[in-house]
């Protein structure tokens, strides 16, 4: 299950999510206001904001935008026995693939070739494993995202067994198109959580919006809290499901060996699609901090932050100065 790994930086009431916490603000003195919506996908709770003088507009944004997520969550989401990736686990074979499954498999086909696998969407057989206390060893046999065929065509898995996830991506993907939906309303000023964020244009009070990266060992405590630049932002942790009291064995393992990567307690990604972000954010906390560092260094547009599990940062030159550390 993917990570609810960000704290909102609360201006007005916080309301507790799943691990989060969603920011109300009070209402404006102009005729702009924030409206809001919520729904469950992709196995948690979504919440969008949008600032908007129309009332009957906006809701009809939000309306779309949660119909978005929601079909995303349709397509993907291995908690739904219907989804596409359900029925390529239980079939090895999908025919006809929807076009945004496609479009995400086959970005993470080129990130699993440019991170030399360490994200791979078939990694699934390792979580089952872990979760059931089944055999590491046989899984690794199943975890190789150069078995699985990804054509407008069909979608192949090449052995009995093999299983895809997209909990590493779906998020960060269903942000993007969230985003598009109320964009496609004209709505220019908004902040959405689909357990990835993205934000546009500014707050009520014409500040841009703030939001707090949880400290990976202190429950509702920021690590750092930053201001939204217009990038999507992901974060992995180790924290989120841990197997271990010392985090030595969680949720995040390296496709390459079915181990939980040890140097790092959790990364934050900023990148200009919540795909690329959420995607990364998974990656580069198998690669640890220098690798990370190496392989978004060509990358347009991406910064990421690294905290170890000793709580030391490392980020690149771009990843936003802190407004408030704790």
């Amino acid at each position: 299950m993917k990570r609810r790994t960000v704290l909102f930086a609360a201006l007005g009431t916080a309301i507790a999510g799943p691990a989060a916490l969603w920011a109300h603000r009070p209402a404006p003195s102009g005729p702009a206001q924030i409206f809001s919506a919520a729904d469950i996908a992709f196995g948690t709770t979504i919440h969008l904001q949008v600032l908007h003088h129309d009332a009957q507009l906006a809701k009809t944004a939000l309306q779309a935008a949660i119909g978005a997520v929601k079909q995303i969550d349709a397509l993907m989401s291995l908690y739904r026995a219907d989804s596409q990736i359900s029925q390529l686990n239980q079939h090895r074979v999908l025919h006809a693939p929807d076009l945004q499954l496609l479009t995400v498999l086959r970005f993470a086909q080129d990130l699993s070739q440019k991170t030399d696998g360490a994200f791979d969407v078939t990694v699934q057989p390792f979580w089952q494993a872990a979760v059931e206390n089944g055999d590491m060893q046989a899984a690794r046999k199943l975890v190789d995202w150069r078995n699985l065929s990804v054509s407008a065509d069909q979608l192949a898995l090449s052995q009995a067994g093999m299983a895809v996830t997209l909990n590493g991506i779906a998020q960060g993907y269903g942000v993007d198109q969230a985003l598009a939906a109320l964009q496609a309303h004209g709505i220019q000023d908004a902040l959405l959580d689909t357990g990835e964020f993205a934000a546009i244009g500014k707050r009520a009070d014409g500040q841009a919006w703030t939001v707090g990266i949880q400290d990976p060992r202190k429950p509702d405590t920021y690590a750092q809290v930053l201001t939204m630049d217009g990038r999507c932002m992901a974060t992995s942790g180790d924290y989120s499901t841990s197997f271990t009291e010392d985090f030595s064995r969680h949720h995040i393992v390296d496709p390459r060996s079915g181990a939980s990567p040890t140097e790092l307690a959790s990364v934050t990604v900023l990148a200009p699609s919540g795909l690329l972000a959420d995607g990364l954010s998974t990656a580069c906390m198998v690669l640890g901090a220098q690798q990370s560092l190496a392989l978004v260094a060509a990358m347009d547009g991406v910064d990421l932050l690294c905290i170890d599990k000793a709580g030391r940062q490392t980020r690149t030159a771009g990843f936003p100065a802190a407004l408030q550390a704790t």
